[in-house]
């Protein structure tokens, strides 16, 4: 007799994911998640949420935390995402995420959350002074992803053991509940390029909103003179650009720039490079600054014209949020069933 594997997941394909409305978004976010989320919407049933609860694990000031939220869902909305088609939606504005949280904080082990190095890095030395929300984060993750069954989950590279300890939930309590199968395991998408886009300062940082100065990105909000502006100003070096890019691996802020001429112009870093071969910063600069400007220029105009009408964006949110909750509804009922809770 051999030990076979338990019966794997055969519901339907869905992709989920979601960004903290805790500072401005950046050319990182918007070619390493949304432009994704707005060509994935099309090939499989999409989730996108803003992380409003996630973003609480650390202080946010109450009186700007909702014009936060809608400043993100206009960014998905500028970015192509279609509120048709995907389900976009406030995390809090769906309970479930909450109580499917707790009970998979009585089956996430304590083990798993101290090898989460995302709390080790953002607490630093005093983690006793952080939020015990900080610390069971990734618990909550697992629930925004369980709780709508989503099989895909594009993330990056500091999301990944985060999704690890997703699948591990998911298996436990398939296993312990004695009902396999019951939740995916799901799988990480690879984002391709564009995914991880460095500062423009130092290219050996990835590009933060929390970054304290403001050249080291690109605002999806910053208008054309100071996309222009920071783009000629971004660090390089004096060498001209190579005709390979294994010539790139030692100079992290020319190998950024070019990657991210490449992915706004749908391109790889290869075919880029055999155009600006044997040229300078100088030469190259200059038709990154157009770029940049096509680009992000008409993103961040449509963002203006919806945030400066709330009601618009509140209406999207709203109509997500409905959808959301009828989504999640059949998978928490389930749950609560599975667990023994009284009257489900």
């Amino acid at each position: 007799m051999t030990d076979q594997a338990p019966p794997a997941y055969t519901g339907p394909q869905r992709v989920l994911s979601g960004v903290q409305p805790s500072g401005a978004l950046h050319l990182g976010n918007y070619l390493g998640a949304l432009v994704k989320f707005a060509r994935l919407q099309h090939e499989v049933e999409t989730f996108i949420f803003v992380a409003d609860m996630h973003a609480i694990t650390v202080w946010q000031d109450p009186k700007l935390l909702a014009s936060q939220v809608r400043e993100i869902a206009a960014a998905y909305l500028a970015a192509g995402l279609d509120p048709k088609v995907a389900t976009i939606f406030p995390q809090s504005a769906v309970t479930a995420h909450a109580e499917l949280a707790w009970i998979f904080n009585c089956v996430a082990r304590l083990g798993w959350l101290d090898r989460m190095t995302q709390f080790k890095e953002k607490s630093g030395k005093h983690k006793e002074r952080s939020s015990v929300g900080l610390y069971t984060y990734p618990v909550l993750q697992a629930a925004d992803i369980l709780l709508y069954k989503a099989t895909q989950v594009p993330v990056g590279e500091d999301q990944r053991q985060h999704l690890e300890l997703t699948r591990d939930v998911a298996a436990k309590f398939n296993h312990d509940f004695e009902v396999p199968g019951f939740f995916p395991l799901p799988d990480a998408m690879t984002q391709g390029p564009g995914a991880r886009v460095m500062s423009l300062r130092d290219g050996s940082a990835k590009m933060s909103k929390s970054d304290p100065s403001d050249n080291s990105r690109l605002n999806l909000l910053d208008d054309a003179d100071a996309i222009s502006q920071k783009v000629r100003k971004a660090r390089t070096d004096p060498e001209p650009l190579p005709e390979t890019l294994d010539e790139l691996k030692e100079r992290p802020e020319a190998l950024n720039l070019l990657g991210i001429y490449a992915a706004l112009e749908g391109r790889t870093s290869a075919e880029v490079l055999t155009e600006f071969a044997g040229q300078g910063f100088g030469a190259f600069k200059p038709k990154l600054a157009d770029l940049a400007v096509e680009k992000l220029g008409p993103v961040g105009a449509e963002m203006r014209r919806l945030m400066a009408d709330p009601a618009e964006i509140d209406k999207v949110l709203a109509a997500g949020a409905e959808r959301a909750r009828e989504a999640a509804a059949p998978t928490l009922a389930e749950v609560r069933k599975i667990v023994g809770y009284w009257g489900a």
